[in-house]
């Protein structure tokens, strides 16, 4: 089973087909079926659960989180097929699925969705609560970005009685030359404005509990077979998240 779990893993980093493993792993029709296996019974998924677990105990945490942040990523798809695919409307392009992410303060997936690209974010948010109810069942407070801000938030509130809390963009800098004329206008009625304090700081700035769940899906892309949906069913796709993540907090439990 170790060998068939490395084989799956070499799949997960290297991002060949399965028809194109190495001989020093089982066939490659040994390791999908163990694969597929794990899949159906949900194997994967738990490993996650057990593995976040142990590593939040190390970490000096509870057991059970009682925040977390959601997320989507569209990703692209290629010719293989499959189901569930769609129109993105925010990148304006065909043929996409978006992974949906629940993960903990530290990161840690509590619960993956993939679902086409064509469902927006606030029924996304739906599709992945209602799929994780054991999961946030001990959740308290939920941020979001304001992409779930209408029937999204509303469902998470009135529905799993949950406290949200919406992290928005900042707001877009102002032109010099508008807040230049705005001081000038000011100037006349015998106000002076120093028109540099008009203008919100300029550059990147993090926001709130938003990046936690921006690097896990940086984790995630370390892997080539996260790079695009490779997959034919989204279950695969979960899989695979699942492993993505079991394979890294293995590391860290060694490390830490």
């Amino acid at each position: 089973m170790r060998r068939v779990l490395d084989a799956v893993f070499y799949v997960l980093r290297s991002g060949c087909a399965w028809q194109f493993l190495p001989r020093e792993f089982p066939p490659w029709r040994t390791v999908y079926y163990w694969f597929r296996k794990w899949r159906i019974e949900g194997t994967f998924e738990q490993l996650n659960a057990a593995l976040r677990e142990r590593l939040r105990i190390r970490l000096g945490r509870g057991i059970q989180p009682m925040a977390s942040i959601v997320d989507s990523l569209s990703a692209k798809t290629t010719g293989v097929g499959g189901e569930q695919r769609g129109y993105d409307g925010g990148k304006k392009v065909r043929g996409r699925r978006k992974r949906h992410l629940l993960v903990d303060t530290e990161g840690l997936i509590l619960k993956a969705k993939v679902h086409s690209a064509k469902v927006p974010d606030q029924d996304g948010l739906k599709l992945l609560l209602e799929s994780a109810r054991a999961e946030v069942s001990h959740l308290k407070h939920l941020w979001l970005d304001a992409g779930y801000e209408g029937r999204g938030k509303r469902w998470a509130q009135e529905a799993l009685s949950l406290s949200v809390e919406v992290v928005r963009r900042p707001v877009k800098p102002t032109p010099e030359k508008l807040a230049k004329i705005w001081a000038e206008e000011w100037a006349k009625e015998g106000k002076k404005i120093d028109w540099q304090r008009l203008m919100p700081l300029r550059g990147f700035r993090v926001l709130p509990r938003r990046w936690v769940v921006e690097r896990t899906f940086a984790w995630l892309s370390q892997n080539q077979r996260m790079s695009k949906d490779y997959e034919r069913l989204c279950a695969t796709g979960e899989a695979f998240v699942y492993a993505a993540m079991s394979r890294l907090m293995v590391r860290r439990l060694v490390r830490v």
